[in-house]
């Protein structure tokens, strides 16, 4: 499958919609960063993701990962290819320079991690979860765990996993039973097994380290009481090479509906060797460290799912031709117009277009925030990232599902068979709503321990910053409309809460998208009031617009929704489902 970098849409964002390089000059790590820097950074990601990643697509899909005895094998090519993201310091783009890693925002990142899902979720998945190792390692582990993991990991010559769940416990970790127990060298052997474990074993890296949850024997019940270990397929020896074989293993592969080149494994481990990361029962905390990142990135996921999707149908409606426009022939020199003249046609293409570009500038915007947290201090930024985190990776994931079957409707039957790749899309995109956390909980996250816990305080601070905002007076008065009827109801969430537990629960799926619809609004509005007056920026305005006609007023339906009491999702009796 083909994949265009969107170039002008990206730098747009940069210098028109946040003026990133004001942003950064104020933030001493980023001071020295220039347009020039930025501008090459984004065209080498966008030559990566189209040339090296997205021509094994559709291949990769096809052949799959197989498992032999324990040895997987990835997709023909994706050595290779995976070997020229390492190389080209992809993995270490947001990491600590003091470690090898290059520094870069996290909003950067956010731009470029959008092209390489796009471009081919499954070889970007062996990439991401390195990416989220390394911040764990770097958050929680000692000097000697990142001088010895962090170089090797950025590097790509060694990848990164991450092993939580088992087959009795998903969502509820705090019953999960791979135990560790301490040995006499202060190392502890890791016994039990995990399921879903992407990238767990491959072919691609010489060294594959698992951060693992596993339960100490005199731990407390529940989550309280799991903590975290490194635990590398090989152990390394004191100056970086190689050591023994640890005592684990892949027992089997997933077979699963899409992202068929992820290699998803049950790892089976046996007295394996585990070093703690960071402390003792403190290892749930220490690996929504790496979570959170990966919640973010699975929303990007989304995002590049709605995006490959809008250009494949896109591109196909503009030369399909079928039937003539209401109005009358469009070309009468043709058999038929193009598909394009249909209203229903474009009403897919322009709800896939506005949903892709305004989660885009939300992407980024959340990136933004984390920076400012990480490197300013901001309070305030880290709050509105941690409110958010959530909302990026269920909305995101959520709109780029629906963005694949709008496509998939586009091409009609092509877009059910698989020589067109946008059935792949479909099956692809569906695992971003389910894993980093479904998005259920995602949403009960977002209501039950951000809203109501802070009686609402960290998203009223964000809408005053959306009221705040200096839009043109066509989306003004709609914006600040929503904004109101948002204001109303997390109020009304927070106090109804208060008397039944149910309510957040309940209410918690359709909040989300109204925050989600919210902030969308926002960035449309941005991106209409500072588009250039060219063919750009026209359409811009012609898809905000879209968005405004069309889409913002689901929250309309929302507000009603969430009106509703729990009582209407609870009465019916356990023993009638």
């Amino acid at each position: 499958m083909d994949y265009q970098v969107q170039q002008r849409d990206v730098e747009f964002l940069l210098d028109d919609v946040f003026d990133v390089q004001s942003a950064w000059q104020q933030i001493e790590a980023f001071a020295d960063l220039t347009p020039d820097v930025v501008e090459a950074i984004v065209a080498e990601g966008g030559r990566v993701a189209s040339e090296v990643m997205a021509p094994l697509n559709q291949s990769g899909d096809a052949e799959g990962c197989q498992w032999q005895d324990g040895q997987v094998t990835t997709p023909n090519g994706f050595a290779s290819a995976f070997s020229e993201l390492a190389q080209g310091g992809w993995l270490g783009l947001s990491g600590n320079p003091q470690f090898g890693g290059q520094g870069m925002p996290k909003s950067l990142g956010c731009l470029v991690e959008e092209m390489f899902w796009s471009a081919n979720s499954s070889l970007y998945l062996y990439g991401t979860l390195t990416v989220g190792a390394c911040l764990c390692i770097d958050a929680h582990g000692s000097h000697e765990q990142k001088r010895q993991y962090l170089p090797k990991l950025y590097s790509g010559q060694w990848t990164g996993a991450m092993a939580l769940t088992e087959s009795h416990a998903g969502t509820d970790l705090g019953i999960m039973r791979t135990k560790a127990e301490v040995q006499s060298d202060g190392s502890y052997a890791i016994t039990g097994q995990k399921i879903f474990i992407t990238s767990g074993e491959h072919d691609m890296a010489e060294n594959i380290v698992h951060l693992t949850l596993a339960r100490l024997p005199d731990a407390p019940l529940g989550s309280k009481g799991i903590s975290l270990f490194i635990v590398p397929k090989f152990l390394p020896n004191a100056d970086g090479s190689l050591g023994q074989r640890n005592g684990w293993s892949s027992g089997s592969l997933e077979h699963k509906m899409g992202i068929k080149g992820s290699a998803t494994s049950v790892i089976n481990y046996d007295g394996a060797k585990g070093f703690l990361l960071g402390e003792e029962n403190q290892g749930l905390a220490a690996m929504f460290t790496m979570m959170n990142y990966e919640r973010l990135s699975v929303g990007l996921q989304g995002l590049g799912a709605a995006q490959l999707a809008y250009q494949h149908s896109a591109s196909y409606a503009r030369e399909r031709v079928q039937g003539r426009a209401p109005t009358g022939p469009e070309n009468p020199e043709a058999v038929a117009d193009s598909i394009l003249v249909h209203p229903d046609v474009r009403r897919m293409l322009l709800t896939q277009r506005a949903y892709a570009e305004g989660c885009r500038a939300l992407g980024f915007y959340v990136g933004m925030q984390l920076d400012l947290a990480k490197y300013a201090d901001d309070a305030q930024a880290q709050r509105i990232g941690e409110l958010l985190t959530p909302v990026v990776k269920a909305f995101l994931t959520d709109r780029g599902l629906e963005c694949a079957v709008l496509g998939q409707q586009v091409l009609g039957g092509h877009g059910y068979v698989k020589e067109w790749g946008m059935e792949q899309i479909v099956r692809d995109a569906r695992i971003g709503q389910i894993y980093e956390g479904a998005n259920g909980i995602q949403a009960i996250d977002l209501v039950g321990r951000k809203v109501v816990r802070d009686g609402g305080q960290t998203l009223k601070e964000l809408i005053d910053e959306i009221i705040a905002t200096d839009v043109d007076d066509e989306f003004a008065p709609s914006l600040r409309d929503v904004c109101k009827r948002l204001t109303t109801v997390t109020e009304s969430v927070v106090d109804r809460s208060k008397q039944d537990p149910n309510l957040p629960g309940a209410v918690s799926v359709d909040f989300l998208d109204f925050v989600g619809l919210t902030l969308c609004a926002w960035m449309w509005a941005r991106m209409a009031s500072c588009a250039p007056q060219d063919e750009f920026g026209a359409a811009k305005r012609a898809t905000a617009r879209y968005f405004y006609a069309r889409l913002l007023p689901q929250t309309l339906g929302l507000e009603r929704s969430i009106g509703a009491e729990a009582d209407a999702v609870m009465s019916l009796p356990a023993a009638a489902f």
